[in-house]
């Protein structure tokens, strides 16, 4: 069976929330939240989920899926997410597919070659070698045993390259290898794929705006309650845009002043790298986000899905 699914991405705050509540009352669908922040508790303002209003405006899924403390991979995701997502369609609604993170949405609609669990002692050995022989010791052993996958690799990706030499000597092939064969024989499901984007100065702006009233609604305030469950300012969750800002100055590093021109550039930047990932994609369709009309759009999608 091939379920039909609407998948809407875009940079950080470029109103995909919106949009998506918007569609998903014109097409009978339900949202599944593909933002690797959104699934912690307890991380409300700096992750910017959806409002009690519009979660109970249409239905969400995929938030507050694990403590802040809890590891999830985008192989969890995935098979969360496949569940939800059949379960909606099996309710005669539409999945919409909803968020920013780009490996989220790739691992539902692509598949994901999850790869051998992380092995420590062969990590700390690599990073070992890399601090006796010195940087880019690695990555030149990477373009030995995988010239293909050190090409797409940066030499200073150091996380990247050791986990490609760590499949490379637990599997006995390169990793590159694996994402080549990889694939369904069957796709599991008949996708259309937006884009939202709109002027980039004006998003720069949004942001800024958005970065102020996180802090006027008590992001501050999250952090410390975080801090003082105790949720190290070390664990994945916390080194997220905004908390580790704010964790920077409730350390005393800086003033509240600077940890908000922080959170604002970093978050610039992150919206760049997501418009990096979602351009390689060509089966994104964009829309200026200014120019859509939804009940127009709605329309087009229930054409190319099928959808009665």
């Amino acid at each position: 069976m091939t379920i039909p699914a609407l998948v809407i991405a875009g940079p950080t705050a470029v109103g995909k929330t919106r949009i998506a509540i918007e569609l998903a009352k014109e097409l009978n669908g339900e949202i599944v939240s593909a933002d690797s922040r959104q699934i912690y508790k307890g991380m409300d303002i700096g992750t910017v989920k959806p409002s009690k209003d519009e979660q109970a405006a249409v239905k969400h899924h995929m938030l507050n899926v694990v403590n802040p403390d809890e590891p999830f991979s985008a192989g969890e995701y995935k098979r969360s997410a496949e569940k939800i997502i059949e379960d909606i369609w099996q309710r005669n609604r539409l999945p919409i597919i909803a968020g920013g993170t780009g490996l989220y949405i790739r691992a539902v609609i692509d598949g994901l070659w999850e790869g051998p669990k992380a092995d420590k002692e062969l990590r700390d050995k690599l990073k070992n070698e890399e601090d006796t022989f010195g940087k880019g010791y690695l990555y030149n052993k990477l373009k030995e045993v995988d010239p293909e996958t050190a090409k797409k690799t940066k030499p200073n990706d150091l996380v990247r390259i050791i986990r490609s030499l760590e499949v490379y000597y637990k599997e006995e092939k390169p990793i590159s290898h694996f994402h080549k064969i990889h694939g369904f024989e069957e796709k599991n499901y008949n996708v259309m794929i937006i884009g939202l984007t709109m002027d980039r100065k004006r998003l720069y702006k949004r942001i800024e705006e958005r970065v102020d009233g996180m802090i006027k609604s008590g992001l501050v305030d999250e952090v410390k309650a975080l801090l003082k469950k105790g949720y190290d300012e070390n664990i994945s969750s916390m080194t997220g845009v905004g908390y580790r800002q704010v964790s920077g100055y409730l350390k005393g590093d800086y003033n509240l002043e600077e940890a908000v021109r922080l959170i604002k550039r970093d978050t610039k930047r992150y919206a760049k790298r997501q418009y990096t990932w979602f351009n390689k994609d060509k089966r994104i369709e964009w829309f200026n986000i200014d120019d859509i009309d939804i009940k127009d759009l709605a329309s087009s999608i229930k054409k190319r899905l099928k959808l009665k």
